[in-house]
């Protein structure tokens, strides 16, 4: 399986409901650097995954809709935690529509599949991989 990941990041406000969380439950703020990494069984007809440039422009589309917001006020997050295994999710889903919709070209078509990590630190990271 071939890979490309491509890096960006984003800063918002959220709380967490559940006692698990514990100071977290308030309102605060979280920096996430987001990797988004995109793989495919063979490489395509240009002998690349997917266009770097396009996987990154792309990539800062979907985190720029979530930077500087607090997710507790965003309609798409209502009834939700925002925990950092869910937005890894949420950036992942919008990441593959957008390939499924082609603003990666015809290209991405044949990629088999997006994982998208946020690192809240050097030591602490979460991940979700989905099909595309």
């Amino acid at each position: 399986m071939f890979s490309v990941t491509v890096r960006d990041h984003m800063m918002v406000a959220h709380s967490l409901r559940g006692e698990v969380f514990g100071p977290a439950q308030r309102l605060h703020g979280a920096t996430f650097v987001v990797d988004a990494t995109f793989r495919r069984a063979a490489l395509d007809a240009d002998n690349i995954v997917v266009d770097m440039g396009r996987a990154a422009q792309e990539l800062h589309a979907v985190v720029g809709d979530l930077s500087y917001r607090n997710l507790d006020d965003e309609a798409a997050f209502a009834g939700m935690n925002t925990s950092t295994e869910a937005l890894a999710q949420v950036v992942a889903d919008r990441l593959a529509e957008r390939v499924q919709g082609g603003a990666l070209g015809d290209g991405a078509r044949g990629l088999a599949s997006i994982e998208v990590t946020l690192r809240e630190s050097h030591i602490a990271w979460a991940s979700y991989e989905r099909a595309l």
